[in-house]
């Protein structure tokens, strides 16, 4: 019961120090994300391994997590004497909090929608079966079996097109306007 309690609660305060950035800048540092994340691992593992938890070792995690509560105590009085005293009253302000939780909120809806279409794509390329999407067009080449029909001179081109069937073909050809080129 005591590890869970102390579980759910060291996972709010990881969530806390995660959002940290996002709700209170002044009071963020570079590192808090990883802290956060070390912090949400705790509290995961004691939700989780709460049933194991029972004498000394759950001794050791209280005592631990008063260690670690006391630490953040600290940190965070000391970054709130850092601040100047407009920044101290700007942090206590309503308008502010107000401010940050619907810039979260503006967040957290981008990034919902962002999976949300991530997920639609990639579902319908498993649905096509992961390839190139197919226009249902087959090509078909006709085969010439007669003599190709000459096509018409057409007013800009002197010379009328000619159907090439072999590379000697193609051969002639260049030697004939290299010829006349020269």
């Amino acid at each position: 019961m005591v590890a869970s309690l102390s579980g759910t609660l060291a996972l709010a305060v990881g969530l806390a120090v995660l959002l940290l950035p996002l709700m209170a800048s002044e009071l963020s540092r570079p590192r808090d994300a990883m802290w956060g994340a070390v912090v949400l691992l705790l509290g995961l593992t004691l939700v989780t391994s709460a049933d194991r938890l029972t004498g000394s070792p759950m001794l050791a995690v209280l005592c631990g997590g008063l260690l670690i509560g006391r630490l953040g105590l600290e940190v965070l009085q000391l970054r709130w004497r850092a601040l100047t005293p407009e920044e101290q009253q700007r942090l206590l302000s309503i308008e502010r909090w107000q401010t940050s939780l619907s810039e979260l909120l503006v967040t957290v809806a981008r990034g919902i929608a962002a999976v949300s279409a991530a997920a639609g794509t990639v579902l319908a390329a498993l649905k096509r079966g992961g390839g190139k999407a197919s226009s249902g067009k087959r090509w078909v080449r006709t085969e010439t079996t007669a003599e190709p029909v000459p096509a018409k001179p057409e007013a800009t081109s002197p010379e009328p097109t000619r159907v090439v069937h072999s590379f000697a073909e193609i051969d002639q050809l260049l030697q004939a306007a290299g010829s006349q080129a020269g």
